[in-house]
C-alpha cells in the first residue's frame, strides 16, 4: 500500500466513530454469544471444519450480527458481499449472485451473501435466492430482528441454521468498554481517561446489551468533558457526565413484532404467577414502548375469566371496568387504573376450572357423539309441543325449597366443572358436591 494510500486509510479510519473502529476483527476479539460461538459449540466447530453453510442470524440490535458475518467471512476465506434488503433489490441481488458464480465457475473463493433485515425482502425476492443457495453458489448469512420462524419464507429456513442472538450480559459491556478505554490503536488508550464505578455500572446497565449504544455512549461521554483526541489532560468521567451523554432514553419496543408478543406473554405470566411486581414491570415496559391500550384491556379481561374465573368473582368486573375507564380517560392517567387492575388480578386467588371444563367440553362435542337434548328440557313454548311430549316431565327449579329440582339435564353422567378449593371456589366446590349428589338421585 502507498504511503498516500495509508494516509487515505488512516484519515477514514480516524473519521469512523468509536463503536466502528472498535468492531472485532476476528474471533478471539469478539465478545457475546458464547452459547453458539465458544468452543466446542455448534457454530465454532461449523467454522474450524470449514463446513459453514447457510445461516440466519436473529436478534436485537447491537449484538453483533454484521460484524460475525464479516469475522466468518475471514475465518472461511471466502469473498465478503453485503446486500441491505431495505437499500437492495432483486436487481442487486442477481449482479451478487452472477459475480458468486463467476468466482466460482474460474477457480476463485467462495462467497459468504450477508444480508441485513433479510425479513424485509418480500417472498419473491427470498425466492430468487434459493436455487444458488441449495446449489452452495454462494454461503448465506441473513440478519433479522424480527423472528424469522414467521417473518422469513419457510424455504429459505428449512435450509439455513438458524442463531439466535441475546443482549450482551453486563459482565461482556463492562469488557468491551474497558478494551475501549485502553486501546491505543483505536480506542482512547492515548488519553488519560478515568471512569467512576457508578458511572461504569450505570452505563453497562442503560446500554441494555447493546455494545455499539454503549461505545456510542462513551464516546459522546468523552467528548462531553471537552478533551481532544492529543490532550494530555486528565479525563475523569462520573455519573453526572454518563447521565448527559445518554441524554432522553429510547425504549427499543416494536409494538407490532416479537418484543409485542414476548412482553404480553410475560405480563400475562407473571399475573397468573402471582407477582404483582413483575407485572407492574412488564406492564410499564408496554406503555414506555407505546402498546395499544385496547390491547391491554383486552388481555386483562381475558386472564380474569382464563385465570381467576370464580375463584375471584371481582375480577372480571374489575377488568371490564377497567377497559372502560382507560377508553373514557386515556394516557397518561390510566395507567393508574392498568396499574390497579394488574395488581389485583395478581394478588388475587386463581383458578382455571372454567377454562379446563369449557375446553373439555367442546372436546366432547368434537369427539363424542352429540347427544340430543331430552324431552322435558326441550322447548315447549308454541302449541303443538305438547303433541311431541316436549316439556313433559320438566322440574320449575323455584318450587323446591333449595332452589334445585332432582332431574336430569344432560342424559349421561359428566363432570366437567371442578372448583378448586381456592377463593371463592372453595365455597362452590362444597355447594356443587352437594347439588350434584341430588342431580344424580334422579337417576336412580
Amino acid at each position: 500500500m502507498s504511503l498516500f494510500a495509508k494516509a487515505e486509510k488512516a484519515n477514514l479510519d480516524a473519521a469512523k466513530p468509536l463503536a466502528a473502529r472498535m468492531r472485532p476483527r476476528n474471533l478471539d476479539e469478539f465478545v457475546g454469544q458464547q452459547h453458539f460461538l465458544g468452543q466446542g459449540k455448534l457454530l465454532r466447530q461449523l467454522v474450524e471444519a470449514d463446513r459453514l453453510g447457510s445461516v440466519i442470524f436473529y436478534g436485537p440490535p447491537g449484538t453483533g450480527k454484521t460484524t460475525l458475518a464479516r469475522i466468518l467471512a475471514g475465518e472461511t476465506e471466502r469473498k465478503f458481499e453485503q446486500l441491505s434488503a431495505i437499500l437492495h433489490g432483486v436487481k442487486d441481488l442477481r449482479e451478487v449472485l452472477g459475480r458468486a458464480r463467476d468466482d466460482l465457475a474460474s477457480g476463485g473463493k467462495g462467497t459468504l451473501l450477508f444480508i441485513d433485515e433479510i425479513h424485509r425482502f418480500n417472498k419473491s425476492q427470498q425466492d430468487a435466492m434459493l436455487a444458488d443457495v441449495e446449489d452452495g453458489i454462494v454461503t448465506l448469512i441473513g440478519a433479522t430482528t424480527s423472528n424469522p420462524f414467521f417473518a422469513v419464507n419457510g424455504a429459505l429456513v428449512s435450509r439455513s441454521q438458524v442463531f439466535q442472538f441475546e443482549p450482551l450480559p453486563i459482565v461482556e459491556i463492562r469488557q468491551l468498554i474497558q478494551r475501549a478505554l485502553t486501546d491505543n490503536e483505536r480506542g482512547f488508550g492515548q488519553l488519560d481517561i478515568s471512569i467512576d464505578e457508578d458511572a461504569l455500572d450505570y452505563l453497562a446497565n442503560i446500554c441494555d446489551g447493546d455494545a455499539r449504544k454503549s461505545l456510542s455512549i462513551l464516546e459522546t461521554a468523552v467528548i462531553a468533558t471537552g478533551a481532544g483526541n492529543s490532550s494530555d489532560e486528565p479525563i475523569c468521567i462520573n455519573h453526572e457526565i454518563m447521565q448527559k451523554a445518554v441524554g432522553q432514553r429510547a425504549v427499543q419496543y416494536d409494538p407490532t413484532g416479537d418484543e409485542h408478543y414476548d412482553c404480553a406473554s410475560a405480563l400475562i405470566k407473571s399475573i397468573r404467577g402471582s407477582d404483582p411486581d413483575a407485572g407492574l414491570y412488564w406492564l410499564a415496559r408496554m406503555l414506555e414502548g407505546g402498546e395499544d391500550i385496547r390491547f391491554l384491556c383486552r388481555r386483562l379481561i381475558i386472564l380474569a375469566s382464563e385465570d381467576v374465573g370464580n375463584a375471584d368473582p371481582h375480577a372480571l368486573p374489575l377488568a371490564v371496568a377497567c377497559s372502560q375507564a382507560c377508553e373514557q380517560i386515556g394516557l397518561p392517567e390510566c395507567q393508574l387504573t392498568l396499574a390497579q387492575t394488574v395488581t389485583y388480578l395478581a394478588c388475587a386467588f386463581k383458578s382455571n376450572a372454567a377454562t379446563v371444563a369449557i375446553g373439555a367440553a367442546r372436546a366432547d362435542i368434537q369427539e363424542e357423539r352429540i347427544l340430543p337434548v331430552p324431552r322435558h328440557l326441550r322447548d315447549s313454548h308454541y302449541r303443538e309441543a305438547g303433541k311431541l311430549g316436549h316439556g313433559t316431565g320438566y322440574q320449575y327449579s323455584h318450587a323446591e325449597p333449595d332452589g334445585v329440582a332432582s332431574q336430569d339435564y344432560l342424559g349421561v353422567d359428566r363432570e366437567y366443572y371442578q372448583p378448586v378449593d381456592r377463593g371463592f371456589e372453595a365455597e362452590l366446590q362444597t355447594r356443587l358436591k352437594s347439588i350434584r349428589e341430588k342431580l344424580k338421585s334422579s337417576n336412580t
